[in-house]
């Protein structure tokens, strides 16, 4: 049976394109009251007038004072929230011989410093409610190093190793943390991309599975699971098998 999420305030931070877009749409559909923010205040505006999401909240996730202000605002018009999901991701394909040191800055500041800043502006009020939950949209890039993946891949897994502390300290509250693992997913950051990514899927289609993710038991939400498997499978081989393994795909990129 579907959860509806009828009558839930959820707030997803990185909804003006992408993932968080297609979740915040479909957590619409299915009845929830869904607050979106990004950074582009005028494209949150558009989205609220146009798609009729109750409130929009534009903040930037490496300044905590933005996050908390936008915080503050939702519980002050919507009285709690339910959920956060943390979609917000920077991008940037770039090889470890040749960095970008600013613009590696700011993708480890948006992908793995936001996540620290929204824990310390939401998690003593999550924690307060009788039911909450938090969920941060990682990706199967942080399973294990990656070719040309970087730093991305990085913060990617940094994010499931916070995630899993976090779920470990609150197993014992009403705080629900998840972590989403999607494999590539159409959007403006894998448009970047210029190799073939295999099992591609469209946002709307990953908004389906974490939506039933969401309401699960499993701490982990990850996806197409045809893609994500085989790589749960590298995950556990020994390090010398996987290294002549990547070692492959060096070649061929």
């Amino acid at each position: 049976m579907k959860h509806s999420f009828r009558s839930e305030v959820v707030w997803v931070i990185g909804a003006s394109s992408g993932i968080g877009l297609a979740v915040a749409r479909a957590l619409q559909q299915q009845g929830a009251r869904v607050a979106i923010s990004a950074r582009r205040e005028e494209v949150l505006q558009q989205l609220k007038s146009d798609e009729g999401f109750e409130w929009s909240f534009p903040l930037d996730v490496t300044e905590p004072a933005s996050l908390r202000a936008a915080f503050q605002s939702l519980q002050q018009v919507a009285g709690r929230v339910d959920r956060i999901l943390f979609m917000s991701a920077g991008y940037s394909p770039m090889t470890l011989d040749d960095l970008e040191l600013e613009e590696l800055k700011q993708i480890v500041d948006i992908n793995l410093v936001g996540a620290f800043n929204l824990i310390q502006v939401t998690l003593a009020d999550l924690k307060r409610q009788e039911r909450a939950q938090l969920a941060f949209c990682a990706s199967v890039a942080g399973y294990r190093g990656l070719p040309n993946a970087q730093p991305y891949g990085s913060t990617k897994a940094a994010l499931i190793n916070l995630a899993e502390s976090l779920r470990v300290e609150n197993l014992n509250t009403g705080l629900d943390v998840k972590v989403i693992n999607p494999g590539f997913v159409k959007t403006p950051l894998t448009d970047k991309n210029q190799f073939d990514m295999p099992f591609i899927i469209e946002p709307e289609a990953a908004a389906e599975y974490i939506l039933a993710g969401l309401s699960g038991r499993a701490f982990e939400i990850h996806f197409p699971k045809r893609f994500t498997l085989l790589l749960k499978f590298l995950r556990l081989l020994p390090s010398p098998v996987w290294f002549f393994i990547a070692s492959r795909l060096v070649k061929k990129s």
